[in-house]
């Protein structure tokens, strides 16, 4: 049995196809979006649903959205989009663009990233 990159199956188990996909190129398409699982990992598999969707196929108005649902306080519904006539560079393209998105949520909503959460303030003695 071949190894698989904990990237590749984070982002297989979490993706749907939607419209404009057909299942024999789902493989192409986790392969491409592999570089998005490492961001995804520091959620839980129940609070992370992704789906990619193709519209206007080989087209003018090609279009590429990806969309990302994170399960959280606050609920985070993250969208990338390409028009790249290449289909390729149109996946990488969204795929660096929510990379980019989660990122920007994680550092917004971490205290590490915020001093008034990070410090503890000392309290007075009581004397």
């Amino acid at each position: 049995m071949q190894d698989t990159p904990e990237g590749e199956v984070t982002i297989d188990q979490r993706l749907h196809l939607g419209t404009g996909f057909l299942a024999p190129e789902r493989d192409w398409v986790v392969e491409h979006l592999v570089a998005l699982g490492s961001r995804l990992r520091s959620f839980r598999d129940d609070q992370v649903d992704l789906e990619i969707s193709l519209k206007d196929r080989d087209g003018a108005e090609q279009r590429v959205t990806l969309e990302c649902w994170i399960n959280r306080t606050p609920r985070l519904h993250l969208v990338a989009t390409s028009s790249e006539r290449d289909l390729s560079a149109a996946l990488n393209e969204v795929r660096t663009e929510l990379v980019r998105q989660v990122d920007e949520a994680k550092t917004r909503t971490e205290p590490r990233n915020n001093r008034a959460l990070r410090s503890v303030p000392t309290l007075p003695e009581l004397g």
